[in-house]
């Protein structure tokens, strides 16, 4: 980027430069007077032209060096404006997976945790099949209720797009 800048920098002051030297070369040295007739001054300019032919050449010369100086810098300055596009899809790029790396490490932690509530469900499950009988003993009602619909999230991928699900525990 530093290089396209510095040479955009370069081909407009080589513009300038180029027209600063036709400015000093069209100045004419034609002196017309407030007297003089129209034809007069057309006969002036039409004589100074035909002495000087190579200086008409020559800022013919200088006009086509700016007009392609001209088109290199647009060439430069649209190949600076699409690498800053890409730059920038580049920054979004990596922003996007450093969010993306924060939501995996929270999408982990979540898988951690939901194994272990998993694990005290079942534990939790295991001691109201040992207590049932004896609660509905003395209180003729159950001692918990619900556990075939107890589920717990899980985060999976599938490269792209993440899901959760939640699985029966």
């Amino acid at each position: 980027m530093q290089q396209i800048v510095s040479e955009i920098a370069a081909l407009r002051q080589e513009i300038q430069a180029l027209q600063q030297e036709r400015a000093a070369l069209s100045i004419n040295n034609i002196v017309s007077r407030e007297n003089d007739s129209p034809s007069a001054i057309a006969e002036a300019y039409r004589r100074f032209a035909r002495e000087n032919a190579h200086l008409a050449v020559e800022i013919k010369g200088i006009d086509d060096a700016i007009a392609a100086l001209e088109l290199q810098l647009e060439q430069k300055q649209a190949q600076l404006a699409h690498w800053e596009i890409n730059s920038k899809q580049l920054t979004l790029q990596q922003q996007l997976e450093e969010v993306r790396s924060v939501a995996q490490v929270h999408a982990q932690r979540i898988n951690l945790l939901a194994g272990e509530l998993a694990t005290e469900i079942r534990l939790l499950k295991s001691c109201a099949n040992e207590l049932s009988p004896l609660y509905w003993q003395v209180y003729y009602k159950p001692f918990i209720t619900g556990f075939k619909t107890i589920s717990v999230p899980h985060i999976r991928s599938d490269g792209d797009v993440w899901t959760i699900v939640n699985r029966i525990v």
